[in-house]
Order: structure tokens, then sequence, then C-alpha cells
């Protein structure tokens, strides 16, 4: 749906509330973090990712519904709770499936499913829109998240113990709100998310602007070029390690989005959003199995959720800011896709210097029976 809802948005009057769209969905995909993280770790995986689609089934369905824009907007916000939920408990589940020296690869392999939807997904949403409207297009978006659902009724439970769901999973410590060994990985992904957040944004409108009409194929070509790279990302990242991996796929950002301030043709604007996918796909899995390394197996979950707020920070700010910045006018692309470029060298910086940080040694004491000291 996503490369059509700017123009949806404008059908129903609203053309300056563009930047919301992207940002009132991870807004409350970043409020709901906290509890899909706590859930996902005493609950169960599978639960949560059921109710992450089911979310989907029923907002999708409802835009057909609801048809102002305060509705509309409305609906965006509510509609978070299906990504506050669905990725913290899919990758929580997949890095329990495999052995920590193939996490990111396992990740990696994962994120292919999404990656395959979110290729095809726009493609199709801009066919549906063309040819039968917009209503088809919400069914159809309704009709698939239905079919995740199916497909999650069928698959094992990975937590050892689920517990039973009470209200008290619903309460949470200022302690449970963000997982502390998860900050690393956290401000680098809020930094390269801005980028993610700016381009779901404009990229609609930077495509009719150099007239390709079918906003999808921006979209097709960038996941196209993620799936691509995801299939040795995560077996890089396991080889050669996190860092370096980040490292390689900030720099790709920082052009990806030095192109995209420059665009002029179709030709330029596709090879800006290949450049963009080469780096997401590098990013997402990287980052998940670094989230993952540094977190204790009891709080996978949440440490994965912590990382999941940061991207949704990014992504919204990154569509209020930069749709701000564009204005709706053409000469502003290049400001706007200036500012996440930036932010890709910042994270590129800190990434460098943490890099060349020697780990923390440490000394176990211990003593045998009869009173030597090992160390």
């Amino acid at each position: 749906m996503i490369p059509e809802l700017p123009a949806y948005i404008t059908h129903l009057g609203g053309p300056e509330y563009k930047g919301l769209i992207i940002s009132l969905f991870t807004l409350m995909a970043g409020i709901s973090r906290p509890f899909s993280g706590k859930l996902t770790d005493t609950v169960g995986r599978v639960p949560v990712m059921i109710f992450g689609s089911l979310v989907c089934v029923v907002c999708s369905f409802s835009y057909t519904l609801f048809t102002t824009v305060t509705s509309f907007l409305i609906l965006r916000f509510l509609h978070g709770f299906s990504t506050g939920f669905k990725p913290t408990a899919t990758s929580a589940y997949g890095s329990d499936a495999v052995h920590e020296s193939r996490r990111a690869e396992a990740l990696g392999v994962l994120m292919m499913g999404y990656i395959i939807g979110q290729s095809v997904g726009p493609i199709i949403g801009s066919w549906l829109v063309d040819h039968y409207g917009y209503n088809m297009m919400f069914y159809a978006s309704s009709a698939f998240a239905m079919g995740s659902v199916v497909i999650l009724y069928n698959i094992k439970e990975t937590l050892p113990q689920p517990q039973k769901f009470t209200r008290k999973h619903l309460l949470i410590k200022r302690s449970e709100i963000f997982e502390r060994s998860a900050i690393k990985p956290a401000i680098i992904y809020l930094l390269l998310s801005f980028a993610s957040g700016c381009t779901l944004t404009l990229a609609p409108d930077l495509s009719e602007s150099v007239g390709l009409h079918n906003k999808g194929l921006f979209f097709a070509v960038y996941t196209i070029t993620s799936l691509f790279i995801r299939i040795v990302a995560g077996k890089s990242a396991d080889k050669f390690g996190r860092i370096p991996v980040l490292i390689f796929s900030s720099c790709l950002l920082a052009v990806a989005m030095f192109i995209l301030c420059e665009v002029h043709t179709e030709f330029m604007l596709l090879f800006g959003s290949a450049i963009f996918g080469l780096s997401w796909g590098l990013n997402g899995p990287t980052i998940a199995a670094w989230t993952v390394d540094l977190a204790a197996p009891e709080k996978r979950g949440r440490a994965v959720a912590s990382m999941y707020i940061s991207l949704e920070a990014g992504i919204g700010i990154g569509a209020i800011v930069c749709a701000d910045i564009y204005d709706n006018v053409t000469a502003n692309f290049i400001y706007a896709f200036a500012v996440p470029a930036i932010l890709a060298l910042v994270a590129l910086i800190l990434l460098l210097a943490w890099r060349k940080q020697k780990p923390k040694r440490i000394v176990v004491m211990d003593f045998v029976d009869d009173g030597e000291e090992l160390v």
C-alpha cells in the first residue's frame, strides 16, 4: 500500500499530512514495542506474531470503511500495532532456531520472505489502484495478512516455557521499556533508518517528478537488490563481524541518498533505489544479529524490541522532517535527501570509533581446595 498512500491522502483532501502516513504508523509501533518484547519473552513468540498479523487484517480492511482524512490517520496510527508486534517476535523466533554462529545468516534468510513481499506488493498495489481503485488494494492487503495468520497457527512455539497471558504481562516497569544491552545497535539503527522514513514518504512524489508513473517500481528495485544482497549479507556478518559489515553498508547508504539528491532521470532514480536496497539488505540482519549477540537469552525479545524502537523512531522522525523540508516543492528534494545522507556518515564515524575499541578484559577469580588461587 505504501507507494499509493500519499496519493490516497491527497485524494481524501489532506496532501499536507503526507508525512504523518509513515510517522503515525511508526509512532504506534514504537509505543507498542516494550509490550511486544515482554510478551515475546513470557507468553511466547507465536501468539505475538499472530496478533501482529491480525492487526493487519483488520486495519487494511477498515481503510475501505473510514474515508475521511482524520479516520485514515487514526487507522494508520492503530495499524502500527502490526509492526510493533510481528517483527519483534519473528526475529526472536528466528534467533531461537539456529546456533549463534549462523545467527546473522538465519535472520537474513528469514527476512528474505519480507523482502519478496515488499518487492512484489508495491507493484501489485499500484496495478490494483490503476485498474480497480483503492478499495481493491486494501482488500488484497487484508487477504494477504490473513494468509499469514493461517500459516502462523501451524508453527511450533520456540519459547521453552510459555506462560498463560494475564493482565500483569501488560504492566511495564521502567527497566523493561528499553534493554540497555541494545544501546549501540539502537543508535546506529536510529541514524540509518532516517533514510528509510525519508524515502518511504518522498519516493512516490520523486518518481512522479521524473515521469515514472508506476510508483511501485522504485520500491520493487530497492527490495529486489535488498533481497539479492541478503543472500550473502548474513554469512558476511557471521564471518567478518557485525561492525565491519555495517561500516560498508553505511557508506552505501550515504551514496544512495546523495544520488537521490540529484535525481533527474528514471535511470538515476532506479539506480539510487538499487544502492539503497543493497545498503538496507546489509543493515537488517546484521543489526538484528548484533542486538541478539549482546543480549542475555532471557531478554532476547526485549532487546529486539528496543532495537525496533530506534528503527521506528528513525523512520517516523525522518518521514516528518523530510516531508516538511520537501513541502511539495520539487526543488527541495536535494535538501530533504541530504539530511539522511549526513546522518549515515555520522553512523559511519561512530562505527569506525567502536571498531577501534578493545573489548574489556574479564578476570575471573576462583579457588581450589588447597587454597591455591586460580585466575
